[in-house]
């Protein structure tokens, strides 16, 4: 099977089942996304909190509750992102996909405008690709990559901000507060990343179904198994 080196585009030959992503990329994957939608509901609840509960304010923690499962899987979200980051040094060309878009190729360029063209059912050519193709790849980047890492920078500046100037926290992420001038200036850009990336997942969730369902490639099971195995010959 012959393929396009920068778009991992399928050019010839006969089709073949092929290893694509990797372990750590694919539970690093359904990681992410469980705990988009965790801090998604209680970042929601932070922001704008439930009535009190009725009774004695001491024998309830539910707002400390919601701020620790918050905090909690922020981690998990930091942790999972580095190990991802470092996955895309030491792991297959695929591993880099979503970091390094070749917007240097001509081809990937003409793959994004025939993909482009492809969601707009107004292009016919059917094109087959190993990896992301060009316009699930440049909306992983821009959206994905590049939205997680706001949300966890502001989300540091706002969890030192608790802890006050001469903290530890606030000597590491302090310049957030003071690069975006104000403590509720964080708050809001980060509060409207939450919502960059809820986007995105309708937008990704959407796109990989619709792929999976007209491509004639598996999709979503390529990310269960890491396999992308085909479905029959181009009509």
């Amino acid at each position: 099977m012959q393929i396009e080196r920068w778009t991992h585009k399928v050019l010839a030959g006969p089709l073949e089942d092929v290893y694509v992503y990797e372990a750590p990329v694919r539970f690093w994957h359904w990681i992410t996304m469980l705990c988009i939608f965790v801090l998604a509901g209680t970042g929601y609840l932070i922001g704008a909190p439930p009535p009190a509960i009725g009774g004695e304010a001491t024998f309830s923690f539910m707002f400390g509750w919601i701020r620790t499962i918050h905090f909690v899987t922020a981690m998990i979200l930091i942790a999972a992102f580095v190990v991802r980051v470092y996955w895309a040094l030491v792991g297959n060309s695929f591993a880099r996909a979503i970091f390094v878009p070749p917007l240097w190729s001509p081809a990937w360029w003409r793959g994004l405008v025939g993909d482009i063209r492809d969601y707009l059912f107004i292009g016919r050519e059917e094109v087959r690709w190993l990896g992301h193709n060009p316009l699930a790849q440049i909306a992983m980047f821009a959206m994905f990559v590049l939205g997680t890492v706001v949300i966890i920078v502001t989300g540091l500046g706002l969890y030192a901000q608790a802890y006050g100037w001469g903290s530890t926290w606030m000597n590491l992420f302090g310049w957030v507060t003071t690069l975006a001038g104000t403590p509720q200036a964080v708050r809001t850009l980060h509060h409207l990343m939450m919502w960059y990336l809820l986007l995105f997942s309708v937008v990704h969730m959407y796109m990989a179904t619709r792929q999976d369902v007209v491509s004639r490639a598996t999709i979503i099971s390529t990310m269960v198994n890491g396999i992308r195995m085909w479905k029959g010959e181009p009509r």
